[in-house]
């Protein structure tokens, strides 16, 4: 799974997710992308879900690029422990997803394979997704 191999905080504060996306909208890399059309954390188990669906249905052919990558640490106590003690531990990672982002792109094979394998992808994630292709 993805997770940072270092970081300069191993805490952070949970913050505020609003707003578009004004970077990572554009198709840099493959002809198909996944675009999100929500706002939500999504973790990096979900993100590898994606991928591995992705993988599985291009088998040998085509390429895929990951653009998001999960830094944000969420933390959580175990069940029943009492107020105080401090934060908890680091349990997961997730990237605060925004809408307009675009998730993966795929590039070397045929339109119709490519809008299947995204289709499928999306569905394995918790936000609205829409395909885009490159004009």
């Amino acid at each position: 799974m993805l997770t940072p191999r270092r970081v300069k905080f191993r805490k952070w504060h949970r913050g505020r997710t609003k707003g578009v996306d004004n970077r990572a909208n554009q198709l840099a890399f493959g002809s198909y992308g996944l675009k999100a059309m929500d706002t939500k954390w999504v973790t990096a188990r979900q993100i590898e879900a994606a991928r591995r669906s992705i993988i599985r249905f291009l088998r040998k052919g085509g390429k895929v690029w990951l653009r998001v990558f999960p830094d944000k640490p969420v933390t959580s106590k175990g069940p029943e422990t009492p107020m105080g003690g401090g934060k908890g531990a680091v349990s997961h990672y997730v990237f605060p997803m925004r809408p307009g982002r675009i998730i993966f792109e795929v590039e070397g094979i045929p339109e119709e394979q490519a809008l299947d394998a995204l289709g499928q992808a999306g569905s394995k994630l918790p936000i609205k997704t829409k395909i885009v292709k490159r004009v």
